[in-house]
């Protein structure tokens, strides 16, 4: 299992779910499962309304999470990742620390989300 905590200026403080690892639930999913405020419009990838920065909360490097074609068009040209970081993504396994929220599936590490 993993930990997601949500965090924003639009909640009241601080909220932390479990997400059953290898589920494939986007991180949207869970979001909406649990009535997180998380904005999005058309959950497919596209209008990039669901940006989210995330961090994981361990000291072990990051399993690195594929990026989707449309993640990686909508993120860098809303200016949120570089072409560097999508090639760490493909390369090295390193995420990056901006992802849309209807394409990332949680995995099983404990994150820490930002919108």
């Amino acid at each position: 299992m993993a930990n997601v905590t949500f965090s924003s200026p639009s909640m009241k403080k601080d909220l932390t779910v479990y997400a059953v690892a290898g589920d494939t639930k986007t991180l949207l999913s869970v979001a909406k499962a649990h009535n997180v405020p998380l904005h999005f419009e058309c959950e497919n990838g596209e209008c990039g309304s669901c940006q989210v920065e995330v961090s994981v909360l361990s000291n072990h490097t990051p399993t690195g999470v594929a990026l989707t074609e449309k993640e990686k068009t909508v993120l860098r040209y809303a200016g949120k990742i570089t072409a560097e970081q999508i090639a760490d993504a493909e390369t090295k396994d390193l995420p990056p620390p901006w992802r849309l929220a209807c394409q990332l599936v949680v995995r099983h590490e404990d994150i820490l989300v930002k919108f």
